[in-house]
């Protein structure tokens, strides 16, 4: 099911692209988001550390050189950073029951990455289009594969 969504993901991701212009997050994000679309909360915690991390480093930006290759692993340095953060001391708060997850430690620099290129909305519009079609895609190719 995962290579399976991933692939899928890539494929509908660079037609997409082709199409309307605008990458879905990155070229694996939306196969992993259809993997994880029945959990919206992982997907909400994963938004939310790409837009924090997207603001941090457009903040960095201010006093260091970031562009290029040095802003991508910036966003993928700080994306992690912030989710280690977020899972290691959310969690040692006993009164929240709820478990709080993002989905991997790369998905989120790379769709703020996205976001810094080409805005917060129309990666976040382009990223859940993809994953949607991502996710139908796979679940009338497994229809098929049962019957």
């Amino acid at each position: 099911m995962i290579y399976q969504a991933i692939g899928i993901g890539i494929a509908i991701g660079f037609l997409f692209y082709e199409l309307v212009g605008l990458s879905p997050g990155g070229i694996v994000v939306p196969g992993y988001i259809a993997l994880f679309i029945d959990q919206p909360l992982r997907i909400m915690v994963t938004v939310a550390i790409a837009i924090l991390t997207y603001y941090i480093v457009s903040f960095l930006s201010n006093y260091l050189i970031l562009y290029g290759k040095r802003r991508f692993l910036s966003m993928i340095l700080i994306s992690f950073l912030v989710k280690w953060i977020v899972e290691s001391f959310i969690f040692q708060f006993p009164v929240t029951n709820i478990e709080i997850q993002s989905i991997g430690y790369i998905i989120p620099g790379l769709l703020a990455n996205e976001m810094k290129r080409q805005g917060i909305i129309p990666t976040l519009l382009a990223m859940s289009i993809v994953a949607i079609l991502v996710r139908l895609i796979s679940l009338f190719i497994s229809l098929l594969v049962i019957y």
